[in-house]
């Protein structure tokens, strides 16, 4: 079966090694002119690299992640601290495999890298899907440069703006959910030793919250911080901001924060768009996965994860119904619609968790944060993804 998947991202890479090691004929395209990754970090729970490991992947990240032994919850104000969850060899104890809080472009090169181990000429940068056309059971891809690819099937992993899901599906509606967002890497010696913990930091405020982990070694630290607001709707991560900008979001918080906030070298912000999971994925010999189907509010630290999976669950599935692609795409996504979908809407329910106005004062604060960060709930809202076994579901 021959396989084109557009978006040489985490998802379509993570997609392409799992085909190729099933001896499928992979051509993967991608847009950009060169493979590079923004700088910006990313979480991977154990169901996520249970998949890394399984494709050969993951020992080779071992070096370059981190591995935190736990997460705590801070007030915004006054910086109390509560327990949120234990990492590190909990994980591996309770879950089977680590917790990665990585660097997105040592993740993304460690990707390509397998491919082009499987398939030095996979991989084809610079081209960009212009048009899709099905007919006679294959499916044609032109690109704006002018070259067309003809497969059996075509993966669509060109991310949220994905140009595969509008000639499948039409124009989406994206609406701005109220949040933007605030993103930099913190070389870790400009800050001082407290700030450079080994644990996963969610500070929670009314109206706003913030998250800083370590990357490369605790050589770097990642900071996201999301904030209620009006008149800014740019969905992209590469619009440059300013500090001033960004401490003025952040104006009345502990101190640890602005430090945090004034040590970013480059502030990049982007508006959070929502939409509503789709219900279908798949038409003719092309459907999509990752951020092209079910793109996610970060606040449940579950959108790379996603993809990651929809990239080795498709190829568990075509590789079961290799002489029925309508069945083995059927079966992708019924797998996969559901717990897609509960991850959208239980990071847009952790938005509000984060930001609730009971957190404004540290009376009413503490008593909201024990509740809502009580061993049980936190169970209930982490404990189902964790657990997910992707060699184990039955396709």
């Amino acid at each position: 079966m021959k396989i084109v998947i557009a978006g040489a991202g985490i998802g379509g890479l993570t997609a392409g090694v799992a085909l190729l090691k099933r001896g499928f004929d992979v051509t993967i395209l991608e847009q950009a002119q060169a493979l590079k990754e923004i700088g910006a970090g990313v979480q991977l729970a154990p169901n996520a690299t249970r998949v890394l490991y399984q494709i050969g992947v993951g020992e080779r990240l071992e070096g370059l992640a981190c591995e935190p032994p736990g997460k705590r919850v801070r007030l915004w104000n006054t910086g109390q601290s509560w327990r949120l969850f234990d990492l590190g060899a909990a994980s591996r104890d309770i879950y089977g495999f680590p917790y990665f809080t990585l660097h997105r472009a040592d993740l993304h090169q460690a990707l390509a890298d397998a491919v082009y181990a499987l398939s030095p000429n996979a991989i084809h940068l610079g081209e960009k899907v212009e048009g899709v056309k099905q007919t006679g059971g294959k499916v044609e891809v032109t690109t704006v440069q002018g070259n067309v690819y003809e497969a059996d099937l075509l993966i669509g992993a060109d991310g949220v703006h994905s140009r595969v899901r509008r000639a499948l599906f039409g124009p989406d509606e994206p609406v701005y959910s109220g949040v933007m967002a605030w993103r930099g890497v913190i070389d870790a010696e400009k800050l001082p030793e407290h700030l450079r913990s080994a644990y996963g930091t969610n500070w929670v405020g009314p109206g706003a919250h913030v998250i800083h982990y370590p990357l490369r070694g605790h050589k770097l630290i990642n900071f996201v911080g999301a904030v209620e607001r009006d008149g800014w709707q740019v969905e992209s991560w590469s619009e440059q901001g300013t500090l001033e900008e960004c401490l003025n979001d952040f104006a009345n918080w502990h101190e640890d924060v602005r430090s945090l906030i004034s040590a970013i070298d480059i502030p990049y912000k982007w508006a959070l768009m929502v939409r509503e999971p789709m219900t279908r994925w798949s038409s003719g010999n092309a459907t999509l996965l990752g951020d092209a189907c079910h793109p996610t509010l970060p606040f449940l630290a579950q959108g790379a994860g996603m993809a990651i999976e929809d990239g080795y669950l498709i190829a568990r599935c075509l590789e079961r119904y290799k002489d029925d692609l309508p069945q083995a795409l059927a079966r992708y996504e019924a797998l996969r619609l559901d717990r897609t979908a509960r991850v959208v809407r239980g990071s847009a329910a952790n938005a509000t968790r984060f930001h609730n106005p009971q957190l404004a004062h540290a009376e009413g604060a503490a008593e909201y944060v024990d509740r809502e960060w009580s061993e049980e709930r936190v169970k209930e809202r982490y404990n189902w993804l964790f657990e997910y076994n992707v060699d184990t579901v039955e396709v």
